[in-house]
Protein backbone atom coordinates (compact mmCIF):
# COMPACT_ATOMS: atom_id res chain seq x y z
CA UNK A 1 0.00 0.00 0.00
CA UNK A 2 3.19 2.33 0.75
CA UNK A 3 4.16 1.93 -2.94
CA UNK A 4 0.93 2.12 -3.98
CA UNK A 5 0.33 5.79 -2.57
CA UNK A 6 4.21 6.91 -3.06
CA UNK A 7 3.49 6.39 -7.28
CA UNK A 8 -0.23 7.54 -7.16
CA UNK A 9 -0.62 10.02 -4.20
CA UNK A 10 -0.84 13.05 -6.98
CA UNK A 11 -3.00 11.09 -9.45
CA UNK A 12 -5.28 10.29 -6.63
CA UNK A 13 -5.53 13.83 -5.77
CA UNK A 14 -6.08 15.04 -9.43
CA UNK A 15 -8.73 12.07 -9.15
CA UNK A 16 -10.63 13.76 -6.11
CA UNK A 17 -10.42 17.17 -7.89
CA UNK A 18 -12.53 15.25 -10.96
CA UNK A 19 -15.09 13.73 -8.81
CA UNK A 20 -15.38 17.43 -6.65
CA UNK A 21 -16.29 18.55 -10.29
CA UNK A 22 -18.67 15.80 -11.24
CA UNK A 23 -20.08 16.41 -7.74
CA UNK A 24 -20.40 19.95 -8.13
CA UNK A 25 -21.95 19.88 -11.88
CA UNK A 26 -24.17 16.84 -11.35
CA UNK A 27 -26.55 18.68 -8.50
CA UNK A 28 -27.06 21.85 -10.53
CA UNK A 29 -30.92 21.80 -11.39
CA UNK A 30 -30.51 21.60 -14.98
CA UNK A 31 -29.47 17.58 -14.23
CA UNK A 32 -31.73 15.47 -13.26
CA UNK A 33 -32.54 13.71 -10.17
CA UNK A 34 -30.43 10.38 -10.39
CA UNK A 35 -27.35 12.50 -11.91
CA UNK A 36 -25.59 12.91 -8.60
CA UNK A 37 -25.20 8.79 -8.63
CA UNK A 38 -24.89 8.06 -12.02
CA UNK A 39 -22.02 10.67 -12.44
CA UNK A 40 -20.11 9.67 -9.50
CA UNK A 41 -20.29 6.32 -10.19
CA UNK A 42 -19.24 6.38 -13.49
CA UNK A 43 -16.25 8.73 -13.48
CA UNK A 44 -15.06 7.07 -10.02
CA UNK A 45 -15.26 3.95 -12.25
CA UNK A 46 -13.19 5.41 -15.17
CA UNK A 47 -10.55 6.75 -12.59
CA UNK A 48 -10.16 3.55 -10.58
CA UNK A 49 -9.75 1.82 -13.57
CA UNK A 50 -7.05 4.08 -15.09
CA UNK A 51 -5.24 4.50 -11.63
CA UNK A 52 -5.14 1.14 -11.62
CA UNK A 53 -3.80 0.44 -15.11
CA UNK A 54 -1.06 3.23 -14.43
CA UNK A 55 -0.27 1.46 -11.33
CA UNK A 56 0.17 -2.00 -12.39
CA UNK A 57 2.03 -0.14 -16.15
CA UNK A 58 4.60 1.24 -13.50
CA UNK A 59 5.45 -1.41 -11.57
CA UNK A 60 6.09 -3.91 -14.32
CA UNK A 61 8.35 -0.90 -16.02
CA UNK A 62 10.16 -0.62 -12.37
CA UNK A 63 10.63 -4.89 -12.27
CA UNK A 64 11.96 -4.90 -16.07
CA UNK A 65 14.26 -2.05 -15.10
CA UNK A 66 15.10 -3.42 -11.58
CA UNK A 67 16.13 -6.66 -13.54
CA UNK A 68 17.99 -5.62 -16.31
CA UNK A 69 20.30 -3.30 -13.94
CA UNK A 70 21.10 -6.66 -11.95
CA UNK A 71 21.72 -8.31 -15.06
CA UNK A 72 24.44 -5.35 -16.46
CA UNK A 73 22.20 -3.47 -18.99
CA UNK A 74 22.30 0.43 -18.96
CA UNK A 75 19.16 2.14 -18.04
CA UNK A 76 18.12 5.51 -18.38
CA UNK A 77 16.78 7.70 -15.66
CA UNK A 78 15.16 11.03 -16.18
CA UNK A 79 16.90 14.10 -14.61
CA UNK A 80 14.12 16.80 -13.96
CA UNK A 81 17.08 18.70 -11.84
CA UNK A 82 18.56 20.18 -15.23
CA UNK A 83 16.03 20.20 -18.49
CA UNK A 84 18.77 22.58 -20.57
CA UNK A 85 21.23 20.41 -21.15
CA UNK A 86 21.57 15.88 -20.06
CA UNK A 87 17.82 15.15 -19.46
CA UNK A 88 18.51 12.10 -18.99
CA UNK A 89 21.13 10.12 -16.85
CA UNK A 90 22.70 6.30 -17.78
CA UNK A 91 22.64 4.51 -14.97
CA UNK A 92 25.15 0.92 -15.09
CA UNK A 93 26.02 -1.44 -11.88
CA UNK A 94 29.56 -1.26 -13.62
CA UNK A 95 29.68 2.72 -12.87
CA UNK A 96 29.10 2.35 -9.47
CA UNK A 97 25.40 2.89 -9.30
CA UNK A 98 23.77 1.09 -6.79
CA UNK A 99 19.94 -0.16 -6.07
CA UNK A 100 18.96 0.30 -2.78
CA UNK A 101 14.98 -0.83 -3.07
CA UNK A 102 13.92 1.56 -5.68
CA UNK A 103 16.34 3.97 -5.80
CA UNK A 104 19.51 4.31 -8.28
CA UNK A 105 22.40 5.88 -5.86
CA UNK A 106 25.70 6.75 -6.67
CA UNK A 107 28.59 8.46 -4.81
CA UNK A 108 29.54 10.44 -8.15
CA UNK A 109 26.45 11.64 -9.04
CA UNK A 110 24.32 14.06 -6.51
CA UNK A 111 20.84 13.10 -6.63
CA UNK A 112 19.03 9.31 -6.69
CA UNK A 113 16.80 8.35 -9.36
CA UNK A 114 13.37 6.33 -8.77
CA UNK A 115 13.24 3.07 -10.64
CA UNK A 116 9.41 4.01 -11.83
CA UNK A 117 11.33 7.39 -13.50
CA UNK A 118 13.48 5.00 -15.74
CA UNK A 119 13.73 2.52 -18.54
CA UNK A 120 15.89 0.28 -19.90
CA UNK A 121 17.93 1.27 -22.65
Amino acid sequence: MEKFLELEAGYLFIAFIVLSVTLFVTTRPFFSKGSVMRGLISVGMFLVVAIGMHYNITTNRMSEVKSAFNEGKTVICESRATRKVAQSVDVNINREWSLEEDVFASPNYGRVFHTARCIVK
